[in-house]
């Protein structure tokens, strides 16, 4: 049965939290499914991918307040809100749905991400230091962060009550206020605390946070645990597919570039022409990636523009689509690709960064469910899923997570013989 409930709004957010319990060997499950069927799940934690980070905030409200309502009906003991660990997304509208479907009266939300990075300091959400709305966050071409005050943030999509407070010295220092509870957290230890203390005022049912506060959940909430997941021997060849525009990623690019990587570049043509895979230039691009595939045994096929991604918008100008629909052209271009050279036996270990490249791949190769494994690095992690009878690996990883030598070192840990 399901006990726990958590709901994610992108594909690789869904994974990066549902492997802090996984990892533990809690039986955990991957969908991208709003209308999941509670009672067909034998998982003891069920992560649904809603799809919603993109769609308006009314539209986010209405999935995420049917799915809450729907949990509760059905049993499950609590519902988890994972939300960005850099603000994006429809936050304020989901964490709002997720209170009034509840009918609780309060609903504790820990933003932070403190294992990356990612603090809460005087209700302002920080990245490496900065206001997130300083941080590459800020100037995200899709989904840039405006508000780092976490309140004004979830004000600018709701009309719930928010308010903000440091960490609570015990529990009679927890707050009697209605509505959306923010909280500081600078360490681990911060989101722990203050975990313990909700817990001890039963205000877990429903609650909200990154990938941050779901690594102490499984503590907070004492889920049965089996063995502890590890890395199977992997294949040492491997091949990032990037859709991330996120600068992290950018670096981590030129980084393994520098190290050998191959790396190749999709044209105007490629990303943006609808069933472009499917002609025969298409083709014949295909045959040559997968000789370049044969002859590299690390490789890199990314959607930037070397320099800076403004051809792109003038090719989509010229083509009279918009943001959104640029978006999706080369995230659907991408999973074509990933789809047509699934099965080629020059595919060694697959990485995708960036959820929408995460999303179109698996759709086209017919997955709609994945089981989070194990993290290989703080953010990356190994799942698995079934295709065509067999059991298989991808590694996947939101655009701004890693250091700048993070594919370089992933491929020295998959070519190692401890690997």
């Amino acid at each position: 049965m399901v006990n726990l409930l958590i709901i994610a709004d992108d594909f690789t957010g869904a994974l990066d939290t549902g492997v802090q319990f996984s990892a533990h060997g809690i039986r955990t499950q991957v969908v991208v499914d709003p209308q999941a069927d509670f009672s067909a799940r034998d998982a003891e934690v069920l992560v649904v991918d809603t799809e919603t980070r993109h769609l308006s905030a009314q539209e986010a409200y209405d999935t995420v307040f049917l799915l809450t309502a729907r949990a509760f009906e059905a049993g499950v003991r609590c519902v988890y809100k994972k939300t960005d660990s850099a603000l994006r997304g429809n936050i304020g509208a989901e964490l709002s749905a997720v209170l009034c479907a509840s009918r609780a009266r309060q609903l504790p939300f820990l933003p932070a991400f403190p294992q990356i990075g990612r603090v809460t300091r005087g209700g302002v959400h920080y990245v490496d230091g900065v206001p997130v709305t300083e941080s590459p966050f800020g100037i995200d071409p899709f989904e840039p962060v405006r508000h780092a005050a976490v309140t004004e943030l979830i004000a600018e999509q709701c009309q719930t009550p928010a308010a903000s407070f440091r960490v609570p010295p015990n529990a009679d220092a927890l707050p009697e206020e209605e509505g959306i509870l923010v909280f500081d957290a600078e360490s681990r230890e911060d989101l722990l605390h203050t975990g313990q203390l909700l817990m001890e005022k039963g205000m877990l049912r429903v609650m909200a946070g990154c990938a941050g506060f779901g690594a102490v959940l499984p503590t907070l909430l004492g889920l049965a645990s089996g063995e502890k997941q590890t890395a199977p021997k992997l294949d040492p060849r491997l091949l990032v597919v990037c859709g991330s525009v996120n600068s992290i990623t950018v670096a981590q690019l030129d980084n393994a570039e520098a190290s050998g990587f191959a790396r190749m570049r999709l044209t105007l043509r490629q990303k943006l022409e609808p069933g472009y895979w499917q002609t025969a230039e298409g083709a014949a691009d295909l045959a040559r990636i997968e000789e370049m595939l044969a002859a590299n045994g690390h490789c890199i096929i990314e959607s930037n523009d070397e320099g800076s991604n403004q051809p792109t918008a003038d090719y989509a100008k010229e083509l009279g689509i918009d943001l959104e629909t640029m978006r999706v052209r080369i995230s659907g271009s991408l999973g074509h690709l990933v789809g047509s050279i699934f099965t080629s036996s020059s595919l060694g270990t697959l990485l995708l960064t960036g959820g929408d490249t995460l999303l179109q791949c698996m759709n086209c190769v017919g997955v709609q469910e994945l089981e989070p494994v194990c993290e290989l690095e703080k953010g990356v992690v190994l799942a698995r899923f079934t295709y065509r009878s067999c059991t298989r690996y991808v590694i996947t990883k939101s655009g701004g997570f890693g250091q700048e030598s993070l594919l370089t070192d992933l491929a020295n840990r998959l070519g190692s013989p401890e690997a």
